[in-house]
């Protein structure tokens, strides 16, 4: 595995919700944004296409089952999901529950705030965090279980 001294993402330091052989799955601590996760590509590469065409397809798996697990559990009215990587260039995506009262909708949540959210509104969010950590780890397991089974293929 290659990592990169100083990489905030080689060198991870909060725990992951569900750890695979290739990547990581973390709910982000933003108190703004309760549900904000990340899937993270344990090797340090810098774009999709540096992957084989079997881990390409691997990874967009994986933030579709993390997508599915927000929505499932946040119930928000639109999910964002990312990969920018101009800050740490380092191989992840984000998937970002959102809702027409949170702190920057409709725009990006690195915009400028339009809004305060509601503080008991996010508590509630907040508390709902126990069940994604459950519906990551439901999800990501079967969908292990299901890869090793059935191995993509590569062409």
């Amino acid at each position: 595995m290659t990592n990169v001294a100083g990489c905030e993402l080689c060198d991870l330091s909060v725990p992951a919700v569900w750890a695979g052989p290739k990547f990581s799955v973390i709910i982000v601590e933003d108190a703004n944004y309760p549900g904000f996760c990340r899937v993270i590509w344990r090797d340090h590469v810098r774009e999709m296409s540096d992957l084989s065409r079997e881990d390409r397809l691997l990874v967009n798996e994986a933030v579709h089952q993390l997508e599915l697990a927000v929505r499932e559990v946040m119930q928000p009215l639109k999910v964002n999901v990312a990969s920018l990587g101009n800050v740490v260039p380092h191989l992840h995506w984000h998937v970002i529950p959102r809702y027409a009262d949170d702190a920057h909708f409709p725009a990006p949540v690195w915009a400028q705030a339009s809004r305060q959210a509601d503080e008991a509104t996010l508590a509630a969010r907040r508390a709902l965090l126990p069940q994604l950590a459950d519906a990551i780890v439901r999800r990501f397991n079967q969908f292990q279980q299901e890869e090793q089974a059935c191995p993509t293929q590569p062409t």
